[in-house]
């Protein structure tokens, strides 16, 4: 599902905007109250036909996005009018089962864990490509001289390999944080009304039944994992956004030591050739942080149930998953067919580094190549 903000699908992947909208949050919902219903009915909580019954109805294409959206705003929360959607759907015998020993936060809670899953994997997928095409440019260009520059001033040589070996070490240690987090991190939520619920054999049943991890506790009110993941997200998103920013100062017309495939144009200058996918890259990245830090403030919540701050998690989510996926996506797009100009990188060295000692740098491509190809094998 293609995004169809004006301002959204250059900040965004198609992939990304689907796993993370409002119809994906609806299905994953609803994935929850099937599961609670269907583990339920094993331990003997509710009766064969009520888990029928609810598992059938939990279907997305019944409800209207759009009119419950509308519908929670009495509430504060889209779980409300869903879950009495639910249970005029299985009719009244089957109702008093729907939604049985939950709150609207461990459905919104295991529903965010379920789109963060999704999300996960469709951005350690595009961070491999991305760490191949840094790998590529680093084997390739290991002996390429080009000037280091520190404080935005011209220091001692380096390679432009040794440049992409540094943009890949930025990358592979993001995603090994996301891959980490998608192992370990994301948990079931099941604490009912005020986070007590001990029902731990219930809960176990509901974490295997999801394919998410059992927490030792209740998180309703521990915030930590969501903060976490947001800021793992921006991590992600800056070190997209640093390779962008490096080849968009590299690409300026005074420095020319580099040429993205594909420039953006200008509206009233034909001649402009502007890097389109580092602009945007760069523009998603300040987004992230944003978004970020409203998933940090929100983990100072009041008591068992925060009056707000847990509210503006899913908004800040859902934008941080969009935006660093468009992060790394348009960093792809600008590394791929990226033209590297090494005759114009030597000439800029100054004619006291004609022939430049990189052996250092040649070595350091080697060492992060061999990592990379030892973390793709696993």
């Amino acid at each position: 599902m293609p995004s169809d903000r004006l301002f959204g699908p250059s900040l965004t992947t198609d992939d990304m905007a689907a796993a993370v909208s409002d119809t994906a949050w609806l299905a994953a919902m609803l994935r929850f109250e099937a599961a609670l219903a269907t583990v339920q009915g094993r331990q003997g909580l509710i009766s064969g036909d009520a888990v029928a019954g609810i598992v059938a109805a939990c279907n997305p294409a019944r409800f209207d996005v759009a009119v419950l959206g509308r519908e929670a705003v009495a509430s504060a929360s889209p779980v409300v009018p869903l879950v009495a959607a639910l249970r005029k759907a299985v009719g009244q015998e089957v109702a008093t089962s729907v939604h049985r020993n939950a709150t609207s936060q461990d459905v919104i809670d295991t529903a965010m864990m379920l789109i963060s899953r999704d999300g996960l994997d469709i951005l350690l997928v595009d961070l491999a490509a991305l760490a191949a095409e840094c790998a590529n440019l680093a084997e390739r260009h290991r002996d390429t001289p080009i000037a280091g520059r520190t404080l935005l001033q011209t220091a001692l040589p380096t390679t432009f390999g040794c440049k992409a070996a540094i943009w890949l070490e930025g990358i592979l240690d993001a995603r090994r944080g996301l891959a980490g987090f998608r192992r370990d991190r994301l948990a079931v939520q099941l604490g009912g009304p005020v986070g007590t619920f001990s029902g731990s054999e219930l809960v176990a049943d509901l974490a295997r039944e999801l394919d998410l991890a059992q927490p030792d506790l209740p998180w309703q009110a521990a915030r930590n994992r969501v903060a976490e993941l947001g800021a793992m997200l921006a991590i992600t998103a800056g070190a997209a956004a640093k390779i962008a920013l490096d080849v968009a100062l590299l690409a300026q017309s005074e420095v020319a030591e580099v040429v993205v495939a594909a420039p953006g144009s200008s509206s009233s200058m034909a001649h402009k050739r502007n890097p389109a996918q580092a602009i945007e890259a760069r523009a998603a990245f300040a987004l992230a942080t944003a978004q970020s830090g409203v998933l940090l403030g929100a983990m100072a919540g009041e008591h068992e149930r925060a009056a707000g701050a847990w509210q503006s998690e899913w908004p800040a989510l859902t934008e941080l998953f969009r935006v660093t996926a468009g992060a790394v996506a348009r960093t792809l797009e600008m590394l791929t067919g990226l033209q590297v100009d090494a005759v114009r990188m030597r000439a800029k060295l100054g004619p006291a580094q004609i022939a430049p000692d990189t052996g250092g740098a040649a070595a350091l491509v080697d060492r992060a190549i061999g990592i990379y190809r030892k973390e793709m094998e696993q």
